[in-house]
Formats: C-alpha cells, sequence, structure tokens
C-alpha cells in the first residue's frame, strides 16, 4: 500500500534538503500531535547510511518506537538534479511494528523563484497495513500542511549561513 504527497513549498531547495536532515526540524513536521523522542543522544544532521532509533507519543501516551535509516542518493532528471532521502528502518514496537514493509522516501528538487519540488512515498505492506493506511495517510495529510507552513522558514538556516559567511571573508 501507498501512500503520494507532490506539492510545492515556499524554500529553496538546498533549505529544503537541509530540513530533511535535520532531526529537530523533521519531528516538529507532527507537532502537537506525534511527538519522536531519540532513545539515545541524536545527531544535530543526519548523514547517509546512520540509523537512530525514536520513542514516538501521540499527545504525551506512547505508541511505540521505530528505526530510521536514513540513506542519500541524486538522481539527473530532464529538468534537473533530484536529491531523495530515503528511511528504510521499521516499526519495532507498537501497533506499527505490525507492518512488515516500511519503505519512505523524500524527494526535492528545486522550482523557479526559489521554491521547491517536494515528493514523499511511502510504502507499507504486512498484516494489519490496511487497517492502519488510514490513520498513516491522514498523518501524511498533516505532514504536507506542516512542511507547507514551516518551509519558508527553512531558508534561515542561522548556522548554515553563519558558516557561509565565516568562508567568505
Amino acid at each position: 500500500m501507498r501512500i503520494l504527497l507532490k506539492f510545492s513549498i515556499d524554500c529553496d531547495a538546498d533549505a529544503a534538503w537541509r530540513a530533511l536532515h535535520s532531526p529537530a526540524t523533521m519531528a516538529e513536521l507532527y507537532g502537537p500531535l506525534l511527538s519522536l523522542e531519540p532513545l539515545s543522544p541524536p545527531p544535530t544532521r543526519w548523514e547517509s547510511g546512520q540509523d537512530a532509533a525514536v520513542r514516538m507519543a501521540i499527545l504525551g501516551a506512547p505508541v511505540g518506537t521505530q528505526l530510521i535509516s536514513i540513506s542519500d542518493r541524486t538522481v539527473t532528471a530532464d529538468d534537473g538534479a533530484v536529491r531523495i532521502m530515503r528511511d528504510s528502518g521499521s516499526p519495532l514496537t507498537g501497533p506499527l511494528a505490525a507492518l512488515d514493509v516500511w519503505d519512505h522516501q523524500l524527494a526535492v528538487s528545486p522550482l523557479p523563484g526559489a521554491r521547491t519540488l517536494w515528493r514523499e512515498r511511502l510504502v507499507i505492506g504486512g498484516r494489519a497495513a490496511h487497517l492502519l493506511w488510514p490513520s498513516l495517510w491522514l498523518a501524511w495529510q498533516w505532514r504536507q500542511a506542516r512542511i507547507r507552513s514551516l518551509a519558508p522558514t527553512w531558508a534561515h538556516d542561522t548556522e548554515h549561513d553563519a558558516a557561509h559567511d565565516a568562508g567568505s571573508d
């Protein structure tokens, strides 16, 4: 079963790519309904090949743990480069652990006017996939709304700006 999203956001593709790799920013997408708490100190930035386990809670009630397993790649399309982040981790405990397949891919590519085309594909499978799909579909609609509302703030990455400014002296 799949959930697909495709929409544009108001920030450039570099800012969107940095946001994708920020555990804090990605956790913010689910707030305030769902919270993600790292089980060990989180990195400041996810790197390709890195894994992290998180505890999930809905309105403070625990709902399980999930392994996030990141890999990155870039493909060249007719209209330019598409950067893809893949989470091929899996639910470890809780209702989502009934899924045998969890493949979440997020892609960003530049659009004119410092905008970004954002695409997501979540593929799930297993004995409970048909039961869990409606709630995951709703969660992804929430994600889309949160991404659109937060994206304009991603262009103001002060850590990146400071590093860039220090290198331009």
